[in-house]
């Protein structure tokens, strides 16, 4: 393992850690989508079939496992602990299109046509736009509390730094990934208009506020 993907999936991890620390710390869940929270679990339960029969290391194992984990309790405590806290009104998206799209794409892409290949591809195209209803909930309330800003920097940041990892792993090793390289373009270019008001805002220790 390089150091690209050692530290992106480190920022995965705190992604994760920040949001269940937000959520728990402020007893709410306001400013986040259930939309999106949803797509996270769907990709991770969707990629991660192959737990069940195919193993590839003890660290590769217990990632997995938390992050199905994570995103399904995630939800729970959107869902239903604190429920009242969650505002649907602001959450809005069409996610039907993201996931008929993606399936449609997952199928015509599939390097194997098999099961698992099929829904490994559609979870990797899902990744791709699974943040759009959160970043479009942010649009329609035009600021975020910091810790909000925090989860979804690391978020981006760790697809970011997966872009380095396969060119390093394509240099070293000349490994190539088309669906995964061209999904992970599209996912880290709709991170770029937050990185850029998150460094001018929160990295300069100003409130999170959109561009009226």
């Amino acid at each position: 393992m390089n150091i690209f993907r050692l530290v992106a999936d480190l920022m995965h991890l705190a992604s994760i850690f920040i949001l269940l620390l937000k959520i728990r710390k402020t007893h709410s869940c306001a400013g986040i989508s259930l939309k999106t929270q949803l797509l996270y679990s769907i990709i991770f339960i969707t990629r991660y079939l192959d737990l069940f029969y195919k193993r590839v290391s003890l660290y590769n194992t217990v990632m997995k496992i938390f992050f199905i984990a994570s995103s399904v309790y995630i939800l729970y405590l959107m869902k239903f602990k604190y429920k009242a806290t969650y505002d649907a009104s602001l959450d809005t998206f069409r996610i039907e299109y993201l996931l008929g799209l993606s399936a449609v794409i997952g199928l015509l892409t599939s390097y194997i046509y098999t099961l698992t290949e099929i829904l490994w591809s559609f979870s990797i195209w899902l990744e791709a736009v699974a943040i759009l209803p959160q970043l479009f909930m942010l649009q329609k309330t035009g600021e975020a509390e910091t810790i909000t800003t925090h989860y979804l920097f690391a978020l981006g940041a760790y697809r970011a730094l997966y872009i380095f990892n396969w060119i390093y792993r394509y240099i070293d090793e000349g490994h190539t990934d088309w669906i995964a390289w061209t999904a992970g373009i599209i996912q880290t270019a709709l991170y770029s208009d937050f990185f850029y008001v998150y460094y001018h805002k929160v990295w300069k220790g100003k409130k999170f506020e959109l561009p009226s």
